[in-house]
């Protein structure tokens, strides 16, 4: 039986944990008007995110960052911004409508991953696997680098899809396990198929060996798949560092956008070697696109997407309201 993890449960700690603290923004540096300046937030190993780019090409302008560990997975970072250990979080919006309706109290203000044509998930199976199809994947393994969002809605959104009803999918078992170990994971016959993405999915296919059994981008053409969210505390008593963040975010998707791929490549280098965190820049030689559409503007739709899911997993009851869950007004590049 596919194992359901408990993240409602998990959000719902994160309300307690934020009621209990009564934490109102980062302890950090503040500006002369009073607000924080300094935000906390979690890396990616051997990656740059949008807003360390955005700080690098000097669009954050007074605001920096405090970089205080790398994160394992998009809820847990989004709960780390809920009970005021960072001052911001990234997750698939899935997950985001989990923690606001478990009664999180964050929203997002701006997309920050998205899936195109050159940027995508893909699911992997070895070449010479008898999986061909999506009844194939009855009672077999499939590799996630975490319960409860992005990877799993897909999965069981392509299933559905299939024709499989939710008795079937929940047949397939999903393990977690760190995308680092995935490819060697369906390599060896540990999992059966592996959900593969970024330089990691770019390396394993240069590799050989391993085949494609379908993508969210052939699922839903180019989409945003996840939002950068604070607490509401934080956006009320900080809303021109907010702006400040949102928009240099919004800008760095632009500036990833429009600029040749050779030197994105290039400035991604100088960032992680000047970092100094013992990083490797191996894998940047396969970055393709931001894949985040229009200057990561939020739309209902980037959350609309998942409500049949949402609905079949039991996060929610019922027809969903999106702009509950996010603002465009501090993204200066969503007006005009």
């Amino acid at each position: 039986m596919k194992f359901i993890a408990p993240i409602a449960g998990v959000a719902a700690a994160a309300v307690i944990a934020v009621a209990l603290s009564g934490c109102s923004g980062s302890a950090a540096a503040t500006g002369s008007g009073g607000e924080v300046t300094e935000l906390r937030y979690q890396g990616s190993a051997n990656s740059v995110t949008l807003p360390e780019l955005a700080e690098d090409l000097g669009y954050l302008g007074n605001v920096k960052l405090k970089w205080v560990g790398n994160t394992t997975s998009g809820p847990q970072d989004i709960q780390s911004a809920a009970t005021g250990q960072t001052d911001f979080g990234g997750a698939f919006a899935g997950a985001v409508v989990k923690l606001v309706e478990a009664g999180a109290p964050v929203k997002a203000v701006v997309n920050y991953y998205g899936e195109d044509e050159k940027t995508f998930t893909g699911f992997y199976v070895k070449n010479d696997s008898p999986i061909h199809s999506a009844r194939d994947l009855i009672g077999k393994k499939v590799a996630v680098n975490t319960l409860g969002a992005h990877s799993e809605a897909v999965i069981d959104t392509w299933l559905e899809k299939n024709g499989l009803a939710q008795s079937e999918i929940k047949q397939v078992q999903l393990v977690v396990l760190p995308p680092n170990d995935t490819e060697e994971a369906v390599r060896r016959g540990q999992v059966d198929i592996g959900s593969l993405s970024g330089v990691l999915q770019d390396n394993a296919v240069a590799a050989g060996g391993l085949r494609s059994l379908f993508s969210d981008y052939g699922l839903f053409g180019t989409f945003a798949g996840g939002q950068y969210v604070f607490r509401s505390d934080f956006l009320a008593q900080n809303p021109d560092t907010v702006r400040t963040f949102t928009t240099a975010v919004a800008k760095a998707i632009e500036w990833e956008r429009t600029t040749p791929r050779d030197q994105v490549i290039q400035r991604f280098t100088q960032i992680i070697e000047k970092r100094n965190r013992g990083e490797s820049t191996k894998n940047l030689q396969y970055w393709k696109s931001v894949g985040v559409p229009k200057a990561g503007i939020i739309t209902d739709t980037d959350f609309s997407r998942w409500e049949k899911w949402l609905n079949e997993s039991g996060i929610v009851n019922g027809a969903i309201t999106p702009s509950k869950y996010y603002t465009n007004d501090f993204n200066d590049l969503a007006k005009g």
